[in-house]
């Protein structure tokens, strides 16, 4: 049994646009820029956590270097001491 109209003749609403209907495309392109913005959110968060990460480093560093100075100067100090 046949209806009347259907598939005889007329391409599919979606042809051309190679399986996927306007909408869906959109709504797929639309989701991409979603994801992409939230990634680079969060690379650029990152980013800054590193960079203060290596400031913190160079600060730590810096004291480490100055305690090692005064533990050796108090070295110093006290193999001069009689015991």
């Amino acid at each position: 049994m046949r209806r009347a109209g259907l598939g005889e003749g007329v391409p599919p609403a979606n042809y051309g646009n190679y399986g996927y209907a306007n909408s869906g495309y959109s709504a797929c392109e639309e989701e991409n820029e979603r994801l992409t913005e939230s990634l680079r959110s969060k690379v650029t968060a990152i980013k800054s956590l590193s960079i203060e990460i290596g400031h913190e480093v160079k600060t730590q560093n810096k004291l480490l270097s100055e305690m090692d100075s005064q533990f050796d100067s108090t070295t110093g100090f006290l193999g001069l001491c009689p015991m």
